[in-house]
């Protein structure tokens, strides 16, 4: 039998199907799904979209996080078409902005969320996956859909937030995905006997991480519902259950664990590889896991959706005192970082462009702004080559690794000088006994706001960011919380406090103990 050439992420399971069948691939910790499912399930939802004369266009993937919803997609895929994942707790007018970019005509859907699926505005057939998914595969159909593959064809459009609150779909394809999880996979050392489990909604790119490396290395994957990271211990002891050893999470939902002095009464006995990112992991956090898990591996990752996950890797090699940030370290192999200043020249600190394989293919139906965001490389017009302008701001420490400073659009000008919010954080990380934190700036009374979970008081934390911080860059108001809102993914939702801010102006009980900082500079 002749394999088809590798420019297809289906490649990965009909690999493993022929290796590891009856080897679970996907669970929810309750039912089991083997790769021999996996693939069968795929393969019959693909003949059923090809006899709905679908190819080369988005299907609508509406469904909840479980196994089958990952046979859904890979059966999108099987059809030569691309996935658009919906997730059934977005707001309807997100979800119908969505079906207005992609144009899709049809909607898969399962038990749960057919009804919901009823109530949009869309004129396509709606189908339930139940319905299709013992269709008879038609093999002959299948290869030749395969035979007309090409590595350019995209594989997902993932949905994003938009500062114009209009979400932007990033289309990414086989070529970028296969590139991402050869690097990812080499650069934290997944196998056949890794176990992940798995934090994010499969909705959002960060699932990619374990998704197609549990295809390609017949590994296995748990699904983790979202109520089992309100219990923290109780998310331990299911890492323990199934001898989970390897996580890809967040950092907030690492920080959430370790600062709730989880490890004090259940200790995950498997990890041996834990990546984390999205976010800024404060070194006080990273020292409690460590701490925990002496034996294990730590690397922070970087990358934004547009350059297919992860771009950047910084292995935790050296000890880093708690008044350090976390490094990004250095590009993935194949992918070049560009730090360049306003000049589109070179710098020491800059914005952060990411060149190669990586770069997608643009924002799905938006020309106006993918094109300002994909650009000729600035460092030469010799011939055509996008990169991606990611609007993150990152420097060089002095060993020369790669550091994460802020959002672009987190700039601030405040009492005559230009701020980074991202900086402000990260004082308040390096303070101690800070658990989470966030800055935001309320334009309208000039002043720079500060949210944060810990132990530590706020008029101590104030007191200790005045030996890290010039005063013009102290937060006018310092706040603790309970809790800190986080978006889906677990990141923590700058718009919420905005909104919080907004509609708790002159009510401080509603926000937490308060201190006020210097309202302006001596």
């Amino acid at each position: 039998m002749v394999r088809p050439m590798r420019n297809n992420v289906l490649s990965y399971l009909e690999d493993t199907v022929r290796r590891v069948p009856e080897k679970t691939a996907f669970s929810d910790g309750s039912k089991d799904y083997t790769f021999a499912r996996i693939y069968g399930g795929s393969r019959s939802v693909g003949t059923f979209l090809h006899s709905k004369g679908l190819f080369r266009e988005p299907v609508v993937v509406f469904m909840g996080k479980h196994p089958i919803e990952i046979i859904a997609f890979l059966g999108v895929v099987a059809a030569g078409c691309w996935y658009v994942p919906v997730d059934e707790e977005m707001p309807l007018g997100r979800i119908e902005l969505i079906l207005q970019n992609c144009n899709a005509r049809m909607i898969l859907c399962d038990k749960g969320t057919c009804e919901k699926a009823k109530e949009f505005s869309f004129q396509g057939e709606i189908c339930l996956f139940d319905d299709i998914a013992d269709t008879p595969e038609n093999g002959e159909v299948l290869a030749a859909i395969r035979n007309r593959a090409l590595d350019v064809d995209p594989v997902y459009v993932v949905f994003t937030s938009g500062s114009t609150g209009i979400p932007k779909g990033v289309a990414a394809c086989h070529r970028s995905v296969i590139d991402y999880v050869e690097q990812l996979s080499k650069v934290l050392g997944f196998g056949e006997t890794t176990v992940f489990a798995n934090q994010a909604p499969l909705y959002f790119d960060a699932c990619l991480k374990e998704l197609f490396p549990t295809l390609k290395f017949g590994a296995t994957t748990y699904l983790l519902p979202k109520e089992l990271f309100l219990f923290p211990v109780k998310l331990v002891e299911f890492l323990n259950e199934h001898k989970v050893n390897t996580i890809c999470w967040v950092a907030s939902v690492l920080s959430m664990v370790s600062s709730f002095g989880t490890f004090e009464t259940a200790r995950p006995k498997y990890l041996h590889t834990i990546a984390f990112g999205g976010e800024a992991f404060s070194v006080a956090q990273l020292h409690i896991w460590q701490d925990c898990l002496p034996q294990a591996s730590f690397t922070n990752l970087y990358g934004p959706t547009e350059g297919t996950g992860m771009s950047c890797y910084y292995p935790v090699s050296r000890p880093l005192g708690e008044d350090e940030m976390i490094p990004i370290g250095k590009p993935f192999p194949n992918t070049e970082i560009l730090l360049l200043d306003e000049e589109g020249k070179p710098a020491q600190k800059g914005e952060i462009y990411i060149r190669g394989t990586c770069v997608t293919l643009g924002y799905y139906n938006d020309p106006e702004r993918t094109a300002a965001s994909f650009v000729q490389n600035p460092l030469h017009t010799l011939y055509p080559e996008l990169v991606y302008r990611t609007g993150d701001v990152g420097r060089y420490n002095e060993y020369q690794e790669l550091v994460f400073v802020s959002r672009k659009d987190h700039q601030i000008k405040h009492m005559g000088h230009r701020i980074e919010l991202g900086e402000v954080e990260a004082a308040a990380s390096r303070a101690g006994e800070v658990s989470l934190c966030c800055c935001i700036y309320d334009a309208e009374k000039s002043k720079i706001l500060l949210y944060y979970t810990g132990k530590v008081q706020p008029g101590e934390l104030t007191v200790r960011m005045k030996e890290l911080l010039p005063r013009y860059m102290m937060p006018n108001e310092t706040r603790r919380l309970e809790s800190m809102p986080l978006t889906a993914n677990g990141k923590i939702d700058r718009r919420a406090l905005m909104e919080r801010r907004k509609n708790g102006r002159n009510k401080g009980s509603a926000l937490g103990e308060l201190v006020l900082g210097p309202l302006k500079e001596e």
